[in-house]
């Protein structure tokens, strides 16, 4: 009862469209969980994500779960997500893609999730990355763990918003290092993101992973961009 009066006044919201959630729901109504543009890439292989990285990185599949379109809900949660603290987002949209990926040939046999990280520096003054929550509700869904410390970052590279293709790539060459290897030999990995553009940050990541020897990698991000 004091749940529902607590309700009444201060009443939540879903974070796409502001509409008041029921009390099965959370962070994310419903109606928009259904109607968000999913692109369904993770059941398709060749699909505009992997083509991203043809003749760049050998990867095993990728997908995004949803289509990034200016001024549209997703690049409204993303950017709840990724600047406003709403990290519960992050988390949210990680289990319910997770569901979908663990029903999936290409995807189900992942034994380890990596979030693409940030500086400390960038890291302390945003307070956390967003990336993190999208890789943990991933993880729970799929049950599955996840890694937030043996992949980081050395530099403290620019923003990536308003370069070209060949200046993001060269923003973030040789910007990552791996620590303690030996538990991810011969696994599959995901490696996993916000968003995707040009795919120069993933590629970074994805060749020191891919130095680990009998290593299988997958990439995942929220969007596309």
């Amino acid at each position: 009862m004091l749940n529902d009066f607590v309700a009444l006044i201060f009443p939540k919201i879903c974070v796409s469209c502001g509409k008041s959630l029921f009390k099965n729901e959370q962070t994310i109504c419903t109606f928009c969980a259904y109607h968000l543009p999913k692109t369904n890439f993770h059941l398709a292989a060749d699909n505009p994500i992997e083509k991203i990285f043809w003749g760049r990185v050998q990867i095993h599949s990728a997908a995004a779960f949803y289509e990034f379109n200016k001024g549209g809900k997703v690049q409204h949660l993303i950017h709840q997500l990724k600047y406003k603290g709403q990290k519960e987002i992050g988390n949210t949209l990680g289990k319910l893609y997770g569901f979908d990926l663990k029903l999936n040939d290409r995807f189900n046999t992942v034994n380890i999730i990596i979030p693409v990280p940030l500086h400390e520096k960038k890291k302390k003054k945003r307070g956390y990355n967003q990336s993190d929550y999208f890789a943990e509700g991933l993880a729970q869904s799929m049950e599955v763990d996840v890694d937030l410390k043996i992949l980081y970052r050395i530099a403290n590279s620019e923003t990536q918003t308003k370069k070209s293709r060949f200046n993001r790539w060269q923003n973030v060459e040789s910007i990552f290092k791996l620590n303690n290897t030996s538990t991810l030999e011969g696994k599959h990995i995901l490696l996993v993101d916000d968003v995707v553009t040009t795919g120069a940050t993933l590629e970074a990541c994805a060749q020191v992973l891919l130095q680990i020897p009998h290593t299988k990698l997958s990439i995942v991000t929220i969007a596309y961009a």
